[in-house]
């Protein structure tokens, strides 16, 4: 959705008697005049003044100005990447080389890599060494994270411009889920563990695009299965999660299946965006019309009213022309059972319920999905 200026920041200068909003944008204008995002930074500038001005306390003025500064530095290295898709990677640093996990890992790098996906990891070693490996310097992008024992760029991304380092876990966090594709989960500790519940919590909550998570465990490893199987029944049983939840994420044993995974999702899916208060999924291909008639009955519950409507693209989303050419799918989305919705993505995927016509280009989009 359009952006809403903060019009309280704006009257709480103008009521204390400051002639800071003119000054503002008259110095945007000479950096930046034709950005339509300037209300943007209008607002963010005002936000930092009106810090300045209550000067409360020293400690939070430098943790906003280190996560500015981290911020600023990850959109600008990372935009020579924009346009290829990106899958990241969690699993245990102290997996050792011979460790059948660290084979796993580099095949997994390896296969994305022939895909034609980049490879993100947090840039140590153990699984996410392997990964890099098996990737590749030129498939690799290596989110690294400051302290004081431990993690220190592997060999494949340290030194080189595919680095970035973050001081800040909070930060590094953003990244890894907003620059990824999907998300592959090797077994690991406390870390891989955070990382695997906030990505499911943030996708089930529709704070995060919808994404393939894989669960990628050794043949016989019993890891991530006892994670399920502990899920199953203490967080499905007692109604903390819904059944459908654990659609959000798919176990696998080889690192073939994982790739795969990754692939179907993006058979004929491309992305999806809150646009005012429907939600839109890009296709592709165009839906046949037996199939679109079929969803009307078969997801009926993820609608709050009127039905789903394939269309192409209008007017409305004058900001991406760059994907005119995608066929679109909208619903008044309750935005609730993201579980449900992936298994309507897994229906939209199936060739055989596509239309006839000449396959598009893919494109690719990270737009997040909640209205903005």
């Amino acid at each position: 959705m359009p952006y809403q200026p903060n019009d309280l920041l704006s009257r709480h200068f103008q009521e204390s008697g400051h002639d800071l909003v003119g000054k503002v944008e008259e110095q945007l204008n000479l950096v930046s005049p034709d950005s339509p995002n300037l209300p943007i930074y209008r607002d963010m500038i005002l936000t930092v003044l009106r810090m300045a001005q209550d000067d409360h306390n020293r400690w939070n003025a430098k943790i906003t100005l280190q996560a500015l500064r981290e911020l600023e530095q990850a959109f600008r290295t990372l935009e020579q990447f924009k346009g290829r898709r990106k899958v990241t990677v969690f699993g245990s640093a102290r997996t050792p080389v011979e460790h059948p996990l660290y084979a796993l890992a580099r095949e997994l790098g390896a296969g994305l890599a022939r895909s034609g996906m980049m490879v993100i990891t947090g840039a140590g070693g153990g699984i996410m060494a392997a990964a890099h490996e098996g990737a590749g310097r030129d498939h690799s992008l290596g989110f690294n994270i400051t302290l004081p024992f431990e993690q220190h760029a592997n060999p494949t991304v340290g030194g080189t411009g595919n680095l970035l380092p973050f001081h800040f876990f909070f930060t590094r966090k953003l990244f890894f889920v907003k620059e990824a594709d999907a998300l592959v989960l090797c077994p690991g500790g406390f870390g891989t563990l955070d990382e695997a519940l906030e990505v499911l919590t943030l996708i089930q909550t529709g704070k995060s695009p919808l994404v393939p998570v894989v669960l990628l465990d050794a043949p016989g490893g019993t890891f991530w299965q006892g994670a399920l199987d502990f899920i199953r029944q203490q967080l499905e049983d007692n109604r903390y999660i819904l059944p459908t939840d654990l659609k959000l994420m798919r176990l696998v044993h080889s690192a073939e299946e994982a790739v795969e995974q990754i692939q179907q999702f993006y058979g004929n899916f491309h992305s999806s965006r809150w646009l005012k208060r429907q939600f839109l999924i890009r296709m592709n291909h165009r839906l046949s019309d037996q199939a679109l008639a079929h969803m009307q009955d078969a997801f009926a519950d993820l609608c709050l009213s009127d039905g789903f409507h394939q269309h192409t693209y209008n007017s409305e989303e004058h900001d991406e022309a760059q994907f005119s050419h995608l066929a679109r799918l909208t619903f008044a989305f309750n935005a609730r059972n993201h579980g449900r919705l992936r298994e309507l993505v897994d229906y939209i995927n199936l060739p055989e319920n596509w239309a006839r016509s000449r396959p598009q280009t893919p494109q690719r989009s990270r737009e997040p999905s909640k209205a903005t």
